[in-house]
């Protein structure tokens, strides 16, 4: 439903590679008649208005469609019409596509990983950006989270600084509104790995309705998401907890670290079910892992010795893990392939 000839272009050209045939409406009036019966409902941003004052029955199965400066205006209306999704075009072609199909939607079978703290400069970005790295590595498209505000950044921690796309910040505007594949598709890349952090503005937090948007558009799309949450949680870390399949605590092998991280650990623990701990090296004290694990009453998921080469390579900018040699990518490469496994264990029970 458009009268717009240009967008009726674009949708008559995604109809035919999606094999579909098509009744098209130029505006409520006209489509009424059909409006009920029809599998599928694409109504163009131009239209949202007069179908509004229209009152269309309520039906599943309807997307309204649209370019970025029309499809702007659009997004409180769709609500109102109980659109299902707004398709942003071009970014969003292939989705709308394979609507035409009939083809479902991809099953959520992505696995979340959640990174976090046991105190400030435990190494949880490391980890992340290296988990990250790793599940490319291994073949797995990837999302990665910077979902801690005071963080510093895991643009830097990559090198991506300059790389080009959506920061929090646009995305925090929306409110949550944000179809799957136009939101991933927008966030910086590089491959497989795709990243969403901060911006050097000020962003006070993360809203709860942006991050839900953003694990379930990564649910879809993605085979892997890492997060990296900040110590003091917020609803958007505690919404990330518990959509984690594995949550980690990293923790210097320090009897001071020792002792925050215990309190994170209390803090952490409510809002999942499988909490374990990384100890960092070196250990001054001489503290083995392990009794830093019993001391926090969690399971030890692995170990980290002092790597300079690889501290020193990103501050020139390249990635941790990236050469998948060191303590590091050898123990973020376990990590993921545990976490696929149980990812594949379970989908044959």
């Amino acid at each position: 439903m458009t009268a717009d000839p240009d967008l009726l272009d674009d949708l008559l050209r995604l109809a035919a590679a999606g094999g579909a045939e098509i009744d098209v409406a130029s505006d409520p009036s006209a489509a009424r008649a059909r409006y009920s019966g029809a599998p599928l409902v694409l109504i163009g941003a131009d239209q949202t208005a007069a179908c509004l004052r229209a009152r269309l029955p309520r039906r599943p199965r309807v997307i309204v469609v649209g370019r970025d400066e029309a499809v702007a205006s659009a997004w409180d209306i769709s609500q109102l019409l109980g659109a299902e999704h707004v398709a942003v075009l071009p970014t969003a072609e292939p989705w709308v596509v394979d609507q035409f199909t009939g083809r479902p939607a991809a099953a959520a079978t992505a696995r979340t990983i959640a990174v976090i703290g046991g105190r400030g400069g435990a190494g949880a970005s490391i980890l992340s950006a290296g988990l990250a790295t790793t599940a490319v590595r291994a073949g797995h498209r990837t999302l990665l989270v910077d979902a801690d505000p005071l963080g510093g950044g895991l643009d830097l921690a990559l090198g991506w600084e300059e790389v080009d796309g959506l920061r929090w910040r646009a995305l925090a505007g929306a409110d949550g509104r944000v179809d799957p594949p136009t939101l991933i598709s927008s966030l910086p890349r590089r491959g497989d790995l795709v990243l969403l952090s901060f911006d050097r503005e000020e962003l006070l937090g993360i809203p709860a309705e942006a991050m839900a948007a953003t694990l379930d558009a990564a649910r879809r799309g993605r085979d892997v998401i890492v997060a990296d949450l900040p110590r003091q949680l917020d609803d958007a870390a505690v919404l990330t907890l518990q959509a984690a399949d594995r949550t980690l605590l990293v923790v210097p092998a320090e009897l001071r670290a020792a002792a925050s991280a215990v309190r994170i650990a209390a803090t952490v623990a409510p809002h999942c079910d499988n909490l374990a701990v990384v100890v960092r090296g070196p250990a001054p004290g001489r503290l083995r892992a392990r009794e830093i694990a019993q001391a926090l009453g969690l399971p030890l998921a692995g170990t980290l010795r002092p790597e300079p080469a690889m501290c020193q390579a990103m501050e020139r900018g390249t990635a941790p893990t990236t050469d998948g040699k060191g303590p590091l990518a050898e123990l973020c490469l376990r990590l993921i392939e545990d976490l696929m496994r149980t990812a594949g264990s379970q989908a044959a029970a």
